[in-house]
């Protein structure tokens, strides 16, 4: 089997339905790779990212597309980032013990925030109960009561792979509803084995044989981190001088760690002086009789 992380869309010809598959190899190891996660808190991040990208390749824009769960359980946070250049990251925060299969067991109460970051314009934000029997459960209400659009998820994850299926009605263009009723029976028999394992090719024939499927060219994905130096300069800079100044005045220098990626930034009181050299004021001097 490959291992390369993809992207590839799909159509039925004739229905007004399209889908998506994802496939994260490389990319999710790397998200592994920069914090341990207990088996359930990590099946829920990797079905997270690879959802995120999917509902990403459903909106046109271009910047960035987050997914958030937040509740008061024992799996409290829950952040996956796509944009749209296919680059993802995740993390997630927990307390105690993380068990269970249903999404009560595992958040709590709680909602799903879903943000939309687009390049020159406002951000969008949708927010639902964190609802229903799974992740992919809890995201197709939003798009039922947000989108109004039919579509349903298929996620799974584990400590190798994380895979998707997406399948969504074609917006402006007329199906029957037979159509769709039938397009998600096929897509309900897949199993995790499946989506985990199985080329796309081969998993759209064992699910839609008998349909006139359309499949696009494959599309990567990596993980890739949007912090910098220069990024953290700027919210160093938004706190202002004189909040920077009080943290100096207890410690020796400005420590900042980037949860995403755990890369650390260290700020010394030279850094953190040319930081703020334009809001520095030299005392005038003083003039002897």
């Amino acid at each position: 089997m490959s291992k390369f992380d993809s992207f590839q869309r799909f159509v039925f010809e004739d229905l007004g339905i399209r889908g998506e598959l994802v496939r994260l190899d490389a990319s999710w190891h790397a998200v592994l790779e920069r914090h341990p996660y207990p088996p359930v808190v990590q099946s829920q991040l990797g079905q997270a990212l690879v959802a995120v990208v999917l509902l990403s390749a459903t909106i046109k824009f271009k910047g960035s597309l987050i997914l958030q769960a937040q509740s008061r359980g024992p799996l409290h946070t829950l952040v996956a980032q796509a944009t749209h250049q296919r680059t993802i990251r995740g993390l997630a925060h927990w307390r105690g013990e993380v068990a269970g299969e249903t999404l009560p067991d595992i958040y709590g109460p709680g909602h799903l925030v879903l943000t939309v970051r687009n390049e020159d314009a406002e951000p969008y934000q949708g927010i639902v109960a964190l609802e229903g029997s799974d992740l992919g459960e809890a995201i197709q209400t939003y798009f039922s009561r947000s989108e109004q659009l039919a579509t349903r998820l298929w996620l799974a994850a584990d400590e190798q792979r994380a895979a998707g299926l997406l399948i969504q009605e074609l917006p402006g263009k007329q199906r029957e509803v037979d159509d769709w009723a039938r397009v998600q029976y096929l897509a309900d028999t897949v199993t995790e084995a499946e989506l985990l394992n199985l080329p796309g090719q081969e998993l759209l024939y064992r699910l839609f044989n008998e349909e006139k499927v359309r499949l696009f060219d494959s599309e990567p994905i990596s993980f890739r981190c949007g912090c910098s130096r220069e990024r953290i300069e700027s919210v160093l800079h938004t706190l202002g001088h004189r909040e920077i100044e009080s943290i100096l005045e207890h410690e020796d220098s400005v420590e900042v760690d980037c949860e995403f990626c755990n890369r650390h930034y260290h700020f010394d009181r030279v850094d953190i002086g040319g930081l703020f050299t334009n809001e520095i004021r030299l005392s005038p001097p003083v003039t002897r009789q």
